[in-house]
């Protein structure tokens, strides 16, 4: 393979921006696999309580790291056709196609990653899933449909990739029904069964949880800017910085509670 057979963005040909996003794009990626390997390490670091909340992290740093992966690959392979093009309109129009067609991959990480998300947390409470078998399948149930009708609305676009601005609406209204079961599902979970774990359990419960309806909520955000005449590169930025927050700044909370908890673990 000659050098000029690879194609590599510049701020010169591509703009200054697009090569923002394409930077944090990659570095997610990056902090994805660091966050895998720190996880699948440090396995033996934690309390036999929280060794399946290690693995759990494992398992979401893999799915996000291969997501971006493809996200990454994906947009640099788009930003090789914009290279090529120098109307203004046209540049936008085929970075707003390619959002659309990067958002799959951003639901189908969802799909997995949030209810695993979520089992980490249900896991500081020290309850037995038989306990609350009703509850968290009620909750993850209501992920899955707050996914998939978030997905489902993103593909209300025309043949043109024009998004068609009614029904994506209403199904994004369908899947709020469902995000706002989550944090008054833990929030309910949290008031019945908190004094079961310890201290600090109980604060990497309430820093986990609130992610929810924090960060959690940039992504609907998001989903709403789309209809109007957004640049979408700044989505692909927030949409970034909201996942490693959610992914790998949980799963290091998550980490430091089953480190704190080690000393109260049986010998």
């Amino acid at each position: 393979m000659k050098l000029f057979d690879t194609f590599i963005p510049t701020a010169g040909v591509v703009g200054l921006l697009p090569m923002v996003t394409y930077f944090f794009l990659v570095v997610a990626m990056y902090a994805f696999l660091g966050n895998f390997l720190f996880a699948l390490l440090s396995r033996t670091s934690v309390s036999p309580k929280h060794k399946s909340t290690q693995a759990l992290t494992t398992i979401i740093a893999a799915v996000a790291g291969i997501s971006y992966f493809l996200i990454q690959s994906y947009y640099r392979d788009m930003l090789a056709e914009l290279a090529t093009l120098a109307d203004a309109d046209n540049r936008q129009t085929l970075m707003r196609e390619s959002y659309n067609a990067i958002g799959q991959y951003r639901y189908m990480d969802w799909a997995v990653t949030t209810p695993l998300l979520l089992l980490k947390m249900v896991s500081f409470l020290r309850v037995k899933l038989h306990e609350i078998k009703r509850p968290l399948a009620i909750m993850l149930l209501a992920d899955f449909f707050m996914i998939l009708t978030g997905y489902i609305g993103e593909q209300q676009v025309g043949f043109d990739n024009e998004v068609l601005t009614g029904p994506k609406l209403i199904w994004g209204a369908v899947s709020t029904v469902g995000y706002i079961i989550i944090p008054f599902t833990l929030y309910k979970l949290w008031k019945q069964y908190a004094d079961r774990a310890l201290p600090k359990e109980q604060q990497a419960y309430r820093l986990m949880a609130l992610t929810t309806v924090t960060f959690w909520g940039v992504y609907p955000i998001g989903y709403i800017l789309t209809v109007f005449a957004i640049d979408t590169n700044w989505i692909h930025i927030t949409f970034s910085i909201a996942d490693f927050i959610n992914k790998v700044g949980v799963g290091l909370v998550a980490y430091w509670a089953g480190r704190e908890t080690i000393k109260y673990a049986p010998h």
